[in-house]
């Protein structure tokens, strides 16, 4: 047996843990085969029930309105997760595996043995949320970007590498890459997650528990099931499902670019005049308005979507509860509307950089991001230029 099957015993209760690559064929013989052997009273899974309705219903995306994703602000979480998802499908397509599949082995196997069975990891949405919730814009950025590259990288991952990620999920494996410079992530997707896998096994019926989860968090569930034993730690893991408010700072960072911004124009106006600010204006106008655009331009956007990211630009930067990516985001989902064979081909469409560009509703969340992105660079680039014009 595998050297990632690890034996805990507590008084008069034995569990479990099976850590397995999630894009492994081995894995996935290695799940069934321990369950034969052990015959436990319960088998707790890695998954959540989101993710297991998921990977049981193949039209989840079609009831996805993407206009409504759009208004409720959660775009950048919906295009994480599609990059993700992307990722997760290069592996398991590389491999002749798919995503999960040892997971649904366990669950399968255990039903078949008369098993009961508990799916024992937080809920994806949650889990994204509060990582997108300690996130800044830039750091967004930079998770979008990490997550865009591991999706559409062009390398072919040998069995060596898919080995390799038995001490590493396929999604801890790129949130590790972040770690350096962006721990929030890192913390919440894979320490805050050791920790309650290790409350929903340790409270999970019967007194022969067998686990299965990424190898990846075998160290961290073994050693919070050890504090839980102790009496060191207890089974409520509820504050980790909260979403976290954002700080005081957090809220004001939004006011605080429109408020520089016109604070500067201000200053010329006493400075040098009204032509001046006016200059200045018409300055900062361009450089938001204009990267706004181009990030619309780089997703191949409708030319009536270009000029409203252009347009918008301005409006948004001043009015933090909007952002430029609303404006274009819904501008390109009325002209260029998804249609059934997008989200019926979205799986499919999201492995490859012409398919999410080709597919409508990848392609919509890309205009979001990129007119967003590129009009906060704008601001970014505009800050010096106003205030040199304005002193």
């Amino acid at each position: 047996m595998s050297d990632n099957v690890r034996t805990l015993s507590f008084q008069d209760r034995r569990i479990v843990l099976l850590g397995t690559a999630h894009v492994s064929q081995n894995s996935v013989d290695e799940v069934q085969a321990l369950i034969r052997e052990e015959q436990p009273d319960r088998v707790c899974v890695e998954l959540d029930e989101t993710r297991w309705r998921s990977m049981n219903s193949q039209d989840s995306w079609q009831k996805t309105d993407i206009a409504k994703v759009i208004k409720e602000g959660k775009a950048f979480l919906l295009l994480a997760n599609l990059a993700l998802s992307a990722f997760q499908r290069r592996m398991g397509l590389d491999a002749g595996v798919q995503p999960g599949a040892e997971m649904a082995a366990a669950v399968r196997a255990a039903e078949a043995a008369g098993i009961p069975y508990s799916l024992c990891d937080r809920d994806i949405q949650t889990t994204l949320r509060r990582a997108w919730g300690k996130s800044n814009f830039w750091n967004k950025s930079k998770l979008m970007a990490q997550l865009l590259a591991g999706a559409f990288s062009s390398e072919k991952p040998g069995q060596e590498e898919i080995e390799r990620l038995k001490q590493r999920s396929e999604l801890d494996e790129m949130m590790g890459e972040l770690a350096d410079y962006l721990p929030s992530v890192k913390e919440t997707l894979i320490d805050e997650r050791d920790r309650y896998l290790a409350a929903r096994i340790w409270s999970a019926p019967g007194q022969r528990v067998l686990a299965v989860l990424g190898a990846g968090h075998l160290p961290g569930v073994e050693a919070w099931l050890g504090r839980l034993a102790a009496g060191q730690a207890d089974t409520d893991v509820s504050e980790l499902e909260r979403i976290p408010p954002k700080g005081f700072l957090a809220r004001s960072a939004g006011w605080l670019v429109p408020a520089v911004i016109v604070g500067l124009i201000a200053l010329g106006f006493v400075n040098s005049g009204a032509e001046a600010s006016l200059n200045l204006f018409l300055r900062w106008v361009a450089l938001n308005g204009t990267l706004a655009a181009v990030g619309s331009l780089a997703c191949l956007a409708h030319p009536l979507t270009i000029l409203v990211s252009f347009a918008a630009a301005p409006i948004a930067t001043l009015n933090p509860l909007v952002a430029v990516g609303l404006f274009s985001g819904l501008t390109e989902a009325w002209l260029r509307k998804p249609r059934v064979h997008d989200f019926q081909n979205l799986n499919k469409d999201i492995s490859t950089v012409r398919g999410f560009y080709s597919n409508k509703v990848t392609h919509i969340l890309l205009v979001f991001f990129l007119s967003s992105l590129g009009g906060a660079i704008g601001n970014f680039i505009a800050f010096p230029v106003l205030a040199s014009g304005a002193l």
